[in-house]
């Protein structure tokens, strides 16, 4: 069995364990701006860790409609299963203590994993990372936000591109086991208006990788079938076509976006 079935059993396996497991709560993460809580699942003797977010506990947003940020980011989960980057962990749409609400798997990030995004001394960038923007300290030392050149990084910005992520902050940026990275918190992506606000923009107009563009094309194909139908379960139908367009607009282009000029490009706070 190859290491990328071997990944598309252990998410299926989670993903019954996100749909069908007892959820019992844990505790709430308090840094997060919606109701965002820490829960076990166990079935058949299975248990993991999970994030749930109820949709009765969405701030409302002016540009988002009322009790959409769960689905949104189950369509994140869907997207990013396409690629086969597998960037987002598993995440379901199911009914909880707190009504209905996303359900994503747990990660772990291991005490010995780095950090591939954060602000370091100005003069002490690290080899193979890009600073993206400056900052000071409260004593007024300069400092960069920066982020290392990976490919898997890499992937994810092309991904955060077709997501329309108007929040990609280096926080939402994990390194879990065998060094696998993913992408959470896609609650407020999909929207039809170009949103794109991100931390990752070290490759900006940079010449996407040739995997990269057999992932868009193959999506393509797939918006126009089956992934496009899922989609359509949790988003508008202009919201998916807007997913086509993004994609096509990526292929066309064959480079990462550059930052926007008409609204910020990074999100605040940034990490």
């Amino acid at each position: 069995m190859t290491s990328s079935e071997v990944r598309r059993q252990d998410a299926d396996a989670a993903l019954r364990l996100l749909c069908d497991g007892e959820l019992e709560l844990e505790g709430r993460l308090v840094d997060a701006s919606n109701t965002t809580l820490r829960a076990i699942l166990t079935l058949d003797g299975r248990t993991a860790r999970c994030v749930y977010k109820p949709v009765r506990g969405e701030r409302p947003l002016w540009d988002f409609p009322d009790g959409t940020l769960a689905g949104r980011e189950v369509s994140a989960y869907l997207v990013s299963r396409a690629t086969g980057w597998d960037l987002v962990p598993p995440t379901v749409l199911r009914d909880g203590p707190l009504g209905p609400g996303s359900c994503q798997l747990w990660i772990d990030e291991p005490d010995e994993a780095e950090p591939l995004v954060g602000f370091v001394p100005a003069e002490a960038v690290p080899p193979r990372w890009f600073p993206v923007a400056a900052a000071r300290d409260d004593d007024g030392a300069a400092y960069a936000l920066a982020h290392a050149d990976d490919p898997r990084l890499a992937r994810l910005a092309v991904l955060d591109a077709v997501l329309n992520n108007a929040d990609r902050k280096g926080g939402h940026v994990l390194v879990g086991a065998e060094d696998r990275i993913y992408g959470v918190d896609h609650g407020v992506c999909f929207h039809v208006e170009a949103k794109l606000r991100t931390v990752l923009w070290g490759w900006a107009g940079r010449q996407l990788p040739a995997d990269a563009v057999q992932v868009l094309d193959a999506l393509a194909g797939q918006l126009a079938g089956e992934l496009g139908e899922e989609l359509a379960e949790h988003l508008t139908l202009g919201e998916v076509a807007e997913v086509g367009a993004r994609v096509q607009r990526l292929r066309d282009a064959g480079r990462f976006p550059l930052p926007p000029q008409e609204w910020p490009a990074m999100p605040w706070p940034p990490m």
